[in-house]
C-alpha cells in the first residue's frame, strides 16, 4: 500500500459481539461489505470503533482475514496494532500481516503520559524493523495520553515507512501546520468529523472518522464535495457531520452509542464487549431524535 492509496472515506469498522462476548463473523462481514458499498476506499480493522483494546492478536488476525476475504480486492485493509507495550504491537502487526493487511495503524506508546523523542522514535523504528510493512500513524491525544507534535511526526517519518496519519488532534492550528508541511509527503486523514470539510478543502486527503457512514449517498462524495467551492451543500454536510460527531461521542462509553446507531439503521453491530455496557434506552431515544432531525432514515 502506498500513500496514494490512502484517501477519501476510510471507515473504522465495529467488531460485532453477541451477549456472550463472541465475535459475530457473518455480521462483521456484512458490515464490511456495506461500508464498501457506501463508498469506502479502504477498511480499518481493530481501531477504536473495533474495540481494539478488547481483542487478542489471534482475533485481530481473524478479523483482518475476514475483512480481506470480504473485500476481495476491492479495497485494501488496514489493521490497528496499537498497544502500550512494543511486544504486543509487534504481535498484533504480525497477525495483521499474515492475514493480508495492506498496512497497520499505530499510535505511539499509548497511555504513557510522557515520552522522550528518543523513546518515541525507537518505538516506530523497532516496529518497522519487526514487520517491514506500511504504517499509518495515529495521533489521538485524548485517547493516547500524549500528543505528537508536528516535529515529532516529521521525525517519525524519517525512521519508519509512514504512508499517512489519522490525525485526531482537536486543535486546528495543529491541522493547519500538518497539512502545510506534510500534505505532499503522506496521506493526511482527518479524524474529528467537524474538521473533515475544512480539512480536505485545505489539502487533507480524506478521513478515518465516525459518523459519515450515516449520510447515505452523500458519504461516498464527501471528499469531492469538500474540494468544491463552499456552498449550501457543503454547509449542510458539515452541519450533519458535526451533529453526528457530538451525538455519538457524547453518550456512554465508546463505542456503545456508535453500535446502537448502527443497530438502529438495521445493521448487525451487536453490543460492546465487557467492560463496556450497551447504550441505554434513553441514549437510543436520543439517537433516534437526532436522526429524525437530520433526516436519517431507519426502520420504525
Amino acid at each position: 500500500m502506498k500513500k496514494e492509496d490512502l484517501h477519501g472515506f476510510v471507515p473504522a469498522v465495529v467488531t460485532p459481539f453477541n451477549e456472550k462476548g463472541e465475535i459475530m463473523e457473518d455480521a462483521y462481514q456484512h458490515l464490511v461489505n456495506w461500508l464498501i458499498g457506501q463508498g469506502a476506499s479502504a477498511i480499518c480493522v481493530s481501531g477504536d470503533n473495533g474495540e481494539s483494546w478488547a481483542l487478542s492478536a489471534e482475533e485481530k488476525g481473524r478479523l483482518t482475514k475476514l475483512a480481506v476475504d470480504e473485500a476481495a480486492g476491492r479495497v485494501p485493509v488496514i489493521t490497528g496494532c496499537s498497544s502500550t507495550m512494543l511486544k504486543s504491537s509487534v504481535e498484533f502487526a504480525f497477525a495483521a500481516k499474515e492475514n493480508g493487511a495492506s498496512a497497520v495503524l499505530s499510535m505511539p506508546q499509548t497511555y504513557v503520559l510522557k515520552t522522550t523523542r528518543d523513546e518515541l522514535l525507537s518505538r516506530f523504528e523497532k516496529l518497522n524493523a519487526a514487520i517491514d510493512m506500511p504504517i499509518v500513524a495515529y495521533n489521538s491525544p485524548r485517547r493516547a495520553g500524549l500528543n505528537l507534535s508536528i516535529d515529532d511526526i516529521g521525525a517519525i517519518m524519517d525512521v519508519a515507512p509512514i504512508i499517512g496519519i489519522k490525525e485526531s488532534n482537536r486543535d486546528y492550528f495543529h491541522h493547519t501546520h500538518l497539512i502545510k508541511r506534510f500534505a505532499d509527503k503522506m496521506a493526511i486523514m482527518v479524524g474529528p468529523c467537524h474538521y473533515i470539510m475544512p480539512g480536505i478543502a485545505l489539502g487533507a486527503h480524506g478521513f478515518i472518522a465516525t459518523g459519515p457512514e450515516f449520510l447515505g449517498s452523500d458519504t461516498a462524495n464527501i471528499a469531492s464535495f469538500a474540494k468544491e467551492k463552499p456552498g449550501e451543500k457543503q454547509a449542510d454536510i458539515h452541519y450533519k457531520l458535526t451533529r453526528l460527531y457530538e451525538l455519538l461521542m457524547g453518550h456512554g462509553t465508546w463505542p456503545a452509542s456508535f453500535k446502537a446507531a448502527l443497530n438502529i439503521i438495521g445493521l448487525p453491530a451487536g453490543v460492546p464487549r465487557d467492560p463496556v455496557h450497551a447504550a441505554s434506552a434513553d441514549v437510543i431515544d436520543e439517537i433516534k431524535r437526532i436522526f429524525d432531525e437530520l433526516g436519517i432514515s431507519y426502520p420504525q
